[in-house]
Order: C-alpha cells, then sequence, then structure tokens
C-alpha cells in the first residue's frame, strides 16, 4: 500500500496567493504582484480571514510569545471614577445640543 499525503484542495487564488505569499517574503516581489496579492486578499473571504488569524493570533518568528497586535486586543478595560465618566457625559450632552443648534444669521 502506498503512504501518499492526503490532497489538499485549493482554489486557484489560494495557491497564487501561497506563490505571492514566498515572493515577498524573499523580497523578490514586484509592484504588480504586490497589487495582485492584495486584490486577492480583498476578494476572498477564506483568505482574508486566513491572513487577519496569521497577523493577530499566531505567534512571532523571532519570539515565542503571541503577535504583538494580540496582546493590544487583549488589555483590559480602565475603570473610569465617578467624577471622570460624570465630566464625560456632560460634554457629550453639550456637544450634541451644539451640534443641533440652529446657526444664527448674522445680518
Amino acid at each position: 500500500m502506498s503512504h501518499r499525503k492526503p490532497l489538499i484542495r485549493r482554489t486557484f487564488l489560494q495557491e497564487r496567493y501561497e506563490i505571492l505569499i514566498k515572493r515577498q517574503r524573499d523580497g523578490k516581489a514586484t509592484f504588480n504582484e504586490l497589487t495582485e496579492l492584495d486584490d486577492i486578499v480583498n476578494r476572498d473571504p477564506t483568505i482574508r480571514e486566513m491572513v487577519l488569524i496569521e497577523n493577530y493570533f499566531m505567534p512571532d518568528e523571532d519570539n515565542t510569545g503571541p503577535a504583538t497586535p494580540a496582546k493590544e486586543v487583549m488589555k483590559p478595560a480602565r475603570q473610569r471614577s465617578l467624577p471622570e465618566r460624570l465630566k464625560d457625559f456632560i460634554g457629550r450632552l453639550f456637544v450634541v445640543s451644539t451640534v443641533h443648534a440652529r446657526p444664527v444669521s448674522v445680518l
């Protein structure tokens, strides 16, 4: 019995994405190839999801920790004190009331 690798089904865009990423990482990609890579990522939702996962949730190659943007995503919210919340509320209240006010004609 032959031990073959299982077949992986890929679309043309997925294959082209892999080729262009390799050229980009090697520093050999031309401007047209980078533009094509950008179009592929923007057009195909599965590739876009894969790129987002790689960029935000995979560990960096330099260190063993999680990627830097993932740390920024998981920052806990800072608890604001009551006076700060009141100050923000009053500030928003006056901004809303001045936006809806009618302009006064000077003539």
